[in-house]
């Protein structure tokens, strides 16, 4: 039987004027060769609210600086179950769409786990994304993009 860590996330959809949304490149360091795209986020502090979370994350991982305000209300809640450097995490997450014009990364607030794990990054169109063999996390961005853009419902 599976042991899960409880986990409370936050994660962040920033997309380009050319609706592109920004993933990074990660590989789990329990797991050599499982490669994968995730978007910006992480696990909340204690106290913390998801807008919090979500805007402390960005600005840690890209260099944008938002009031948790600013990120509105979240585009999405799911549970997630993943293993991470061997251990087996549930995670309860949002995620908050964020829209600029242009953005050019700054990873200096990495922490070290990030800076290990982490390789790098690219702006992906849902149809790069649909046509990809590479994995990403969520396994549906694509349709979460097209209906998060398209004005969709929250869920």
């Amino acid at each position: 039987m599976t042991v899960y860590t409880p986990r409370r996330a936050a994660r962040v959809l920033l997309v380009d004027a050319s609706d592109r949304v920004l993933l990074f490149a990660g590989t789990d360091p329990g797991r050599p060769g499982h490669a994968y795209w995730f978007t910006p986020g992480g696990g909340l502090r204690p106290g913390e609210s998801p807008a919090e979370g979500a805007a402390r994350e960005l600005a840690e991982e890209t260099g944008l600086r938002l009031a948790p305000a600013a990120l509105g209300v979240p585009v999405r809640a799911e549970t997630v179950e993943f293993p991470f450097d061997g251990v087996w995490y549930r995670q309860e997450q949002e995620f908050f769409l964020v829209r600029v014009p242009s953005w050019e990364v700054d990873t200096a607030g990495f922490d070290e786990i990030e800076r290990a794990s982490v390789s790098g990054h690219r702006w992906w169109s849902a149809a790069e994304l649909a046509a990809t063999v590479e994995r990403y996390y969520p396994p549906d961005l694509p349709e979460l993009l097209a209906r998060v853009l398209t004005g969709g419902a929250p869920c």
